[in-house]
This record gives structure tokens, sequence and C-alpha cells, in this order.
């Protein structure tokens, strides 16, 4: 696998970053050289969030590609962000140097309350929580930061900071989702998407349950069949923003025909009410302002002889051309231990605070941004495939030889949400955390090792070599 895949790309990335004399950044030269195979023009787009994150008047950002006898890269966690970001942010915290400035506060005065490229709003924020939240569960203090690395024995105790951004894609086709509600008050809901360990179904039951008002145990999932109604591929942090608006707008379509049902029925508690007076909860529609006022699901579809009612919501993701930026933010603290002598570097912890607009499963997000910090530890101390000079062949093309990190190296981790309401990107407000987590985590602990022993490492991962 390791010469038939694509690898992230082999990439040089040169940054130039200026600022005023009270600190806001003036300008940003950002070129990227990439490594393309012989016959493909390929290149993640690492420009995109590290010229959107910070409110810089003058920018020029240029990509170029060399050819090598190479297999063609490919998308990795975060394309892009994560090595676009990783050389933005090693350039911020150089700078705050320069300066003698507080590294968080400087991210903070120059964060773009507009989205740059646009000119348009965001349709949520919350950068600036997150990074004043995690700061203060990391323990950060500008004070203790200026007084450089603590000691611990042989170990020297480093903190690091980054910013994190990814942008909320929306797929360019309707999204679909089949929900039936059975007479005996049960609910089956249907996607053809798939579940690669993100939890979708967990995520798709709770939706359906809220949307509908029927018990999570009294739902059932069926997904990963293409002969369900199409949702796009949970790819680029997309999954569950566009299978939650499918599968929401298909649970209140369903609940909108049962009012209705109940509305027309003479026999029904319900008959003559206007719809927008009723609700459905716990299995059964009721009257909002007097919930004693209620019919179970069972019985109006009994009553009328069916023995389902069901629909397929469509969701329509909004057209090209809004006037709002879609991103999603966070920050990443990290505080690393470096063995000067040994150049070996353990992460003791890692703080992040992410605002993906609403969070559909607080465990789930926590997984998810768990594995992304997890990997960034291993985007900036091991994984890393070099070639052999002598022939091109990789020079470590097995798991014995790329490094992986275990459990062992995994740090003490916390994680914070910090909701916004975003009324924009679909219709419960989900932006997505595939991506997040990892942006910026790598650049933390880079940040941190440069605190711990004032060596300024611009290559990844970090080697022992680069520290003795």
């Amino acid at each position: 696998m390791f010469y038939g895949t694509g690898l992230r790309e082999e990439q040089e990335q040169r940054v130039t970053l200026t600022c005023d004399a009270d600190g806001m950044f003036t300008g940003l030269r950002h070129h990227k050289l990439s490594l393309a195979s012989p016959f493909d023009d390929w290149a993640e787009p690492s420009l995109g969030v590290a010229g959107q994150a910070y409110d810089i008047p003058n920018w020029e950002g240029r990509y170029r590609l060399i050819r090598g006898n190479s297999m063609s890269p490919t998308f990795m966690r975060g394309p892009g962000e994560a090595s676009g970001m990783a050389a933005l942010e090693c350039a911020v915290d150089e700078l705050a140097s320069e300066l003698g400035a507080d590294p968080m506060e400087l991210r903070l005065r120059n964060h773009a309350a507009i989205d740059p490229e646009s000119g348009h709003p965001w349709s949520s924020d919350g950068y600036a929580e997150c990074m004043r939240l995690a700061a203060q569960r990391f323990g950060w203090s500008a004070e203790n930061y200026r007084k450089g690395p603590r000691t611990d024995g042989n170990w020297l105790l480093g903190w690091g900071i980054a910013t994190a951004g990814y942008p909320a894609y929306e797929p360019g086709q309707p999204q679909r989702a089949h929900a039936r509600l059975l007479s005996d008050g049960s609910l089956i809901v249907q996607a053809g998407t798939q579940d690669f360990g993100t939890g979708v179904a967990t995520t798709m039951a709770q939706v359906a349950g809220d949307a509908l008002g029927v018990p999570f145990d009294r739902i059932r999932v069926d997904i990963g069949d293409t002969d369900y109604p199409n949702i796009a591929a949970a790819v680029g942090s997309m999954g569950a923003g566009i299978i939650s608006a499918a599968v929401h707008t298909a649970c209140t379509d369903l609940l909108a025909q049962l009012i209705e049902l109940a509305v027309g029925d003479t026999a029904s508690p319900l008959h003559r009410h206007a719809a927008v007076e009723i609700e459905g909860r716990d299995g059964a529609l009721r009257l909002r302002a007097n919930p004693t006022v209620r019919e179970e699901y069972s019985n109006l579809l009994g009553r009328n002889h069916l023995t389902d009612v069901e629909t397929i919501g469509t969701w329509n993701p909004p057209p090209q051309g809004q006037p709002y930026g879609m991103m999603s933010f966070g920050a990443q603290f990290a505080e690393v231990a470096v063995d000067p002598e040994l150049g070996l570097v353990r992460v003791r912890r890692m703080v992040g605070a992410y605002a993906p607009g609403r969070v559909l499963n607080a465990k789930l997000a926590r997984s998810q941004v768990l594995g992304g910090l997890n990997c960034g530890l291993s985007q900036a101390l091991m994984e890393g495939t070099l070639p052999d000079p002598r022939d091109g062949s990789w020079a470590n093309p097995s798991l014995l030889e790329y490094l992986l990190p275990v459990n062992a190296d995994a740090p003490a981790v916390d994680i914070s949400f910090v909701e916004q309401e975003d009324t924009v990107v679909n219709p419960l407000g989900v932006k997505g955390l595939g991506e997040l987590g990892m942006i910026g985590a790598a650049t933390a602990i880079i940040n941190a090792i440069h605190h711990a022993t004032g060596k300024r490492i611009r290559e990844i991962p970090v080697r022992i070599e680069h520290l003795i």
C-alpha cells in the first residue's frame, strides 16, 4: 500500500508576515511548492484557511508544482489546512517573539471578524470565545509564558498555541432521506450513507427522534445501501451537517403529514386545531399549550387504517454566492516536555476549544476531536514517508518503520465546545468536526518545543537530530 496509494504531498512553504507597531498584521506572502507525480497536477489547497483566519489587508498566495518520480499525492485528514496553518501559525509565533507580545493576544487582536476573501460576515464565529475558554482551561498566563520553560528533572516544559479553522463545505446537490412511521409507533429512517466510526447512525436516530418526537429506542436506522435515498460522501467535515439536514427535513415533513391527518380526523382530540398549535413528543401529537390534549401515533394510524406513513425528505443546500463566509474555528494549546540531551519530546497535555455550530452528540464530537488531536501529534512528531535518494523508493515502507502514536504516546486531553447558532449552513446549524480538531494541533506542539528549547524547527515531523 505504501507504493500503490497516494500520501500527503511533500511540500515546501515560504511565509512572510508583517505587522505595524501596534502588532496589527499588514501583509502576508504565502508561497507553496508541491511535489507532483509525472502524470498529475495536484496540490493540497493549503492557502485557503491560512488566508482567511486573520484580517490581513495585503495578501499574496502562490502555488507551484514540480514533478518527481513518485505516486500522485492525495487527501489526508485536514487536506491542505493542516499543512498551510502549520506554516502560518509558526510564523505568527515567531512574530510574537519579535514583538515581545503574548501569542494568544496577538492572535485575538488580528482575528478576521469578517471573511477576508468575500468581505461577508461569518455565518457564525466563536473564535474569541474558543481561545479564551481554552486558555482558561489550559492555565495560560502571558507572564508565565514570558518567563520561559519550567523544568521537571531533566525535562524542559514548554507551552504552545495555535489557531484552528476549517471551511464549512456544502455539497452541490440535494440531500435526501426516507422516514417511515409504522402503525405500532416505531420509526424507520433510511439514507444512503455509511458509518466508518463517526457514529452517524446514532446521530441520525437522535435527529429523527427530536424532529418527530419518537423515543430513541423506537427508532431503527438503515444505512450502507445505495438503494436508499442519496447522501453525498461524508468527507470534508460535511457528514454531520448534510446527513442531519436530510433526516431532519424528512422527519419534519412526516410530522406535518401526521398533524394534517389528526386535524382533519373528527375522532381525534386535536381535530380542528391549528397545525402551529401541535407538536410531536414522546410518540404522540399534543397541544403545545396543553400537553394533556394528545394522541398516540399508533392510535392515529390505527383508527385511520394505516399500516404506515412515509416520506422522502429533500434538503437543498444554500445556493452559491450566499452573503456569508462559512468557517468553523477553534483554538489549540499544548504542553510538551523535552529532554535536551536525548532529543526526546513527550506531549504531556493538549487543550482544545471549538465552535462547530451545534453539537449533535457531545460524546461523539469529543471522540472526533480526540482523534484529530492525536493525528496532529502524529503529524508533528512521527508520521513521515521518506524517499531513499539512491533509487527513489520509500525508506520506511511498512508499519515497522512508519511511526504512529500508540496509547503510551497519547497525552492528557481537555476538549470543550462553544456552541454557536448558525441559521445559514443547514437547518440545524451543524458545521462538522472531522478535520477541525487536527488543524493547528501539530503547530501548538512545535511552538511548545520552541518555548521549551529556544529552537525554531521548520521541518516536520520533528526528529531527534533537530534537537541535539
